[in-house]
């Protein structure tokens, strides 16, 4: 079965509060994300957020996530040793296709600076 494990997620009060002080922001046309660069030995790890305030039903912010996650899930390989955060910023509904090219974009550009 496809699925993001669990030692894949981003949990724990302390985690999330270093990626978001410590991490670097950016955002695409629909998404805001912060990440922190960590050694490439230790799993990538994620966390997806959809706004209450956006999105009212349960139902929609959790298919938003569904397919954020699903979208990092597939081009995962693409980033090393990175915690991520994804936060859906906009009050439309994008197509798997759209929210897949936002995060391949947020991917490549990670790629590409850790070259540098």
């Amino acid at each position: 079965m496809f699925t993001l494990p669990k030692s894949e997620r981003l949990k724990g009060k302390a985690a999330i509060s270093a990626l978001m002080t410590k991490g670097r922001w950016g955002r695409t046309a629909a998404l805001k994300y912060c990440c922190m660069q960590k050694e490439e030995s230790e799993p990538n790890k994620i966390m997806v957020s959809v706004p209450k305030r956006l999105f009212k039903q349960a139902v929609r912010r959790n298919l938003l996530k569904r397919r954020l996650r699903e979208a990092y899930r597939v081009r995962k390989h693409m980033a090393r040793g990175i915690d991520i955060l994804f936060l859906y910023n906009i009050n439309e509904i994008l197509s798997q296709e759209e929210i897949g090219k936002q995060v391949e974009d947020i991917l490549h550009g990670l790629e590409t600076e850790d070259k540098r």
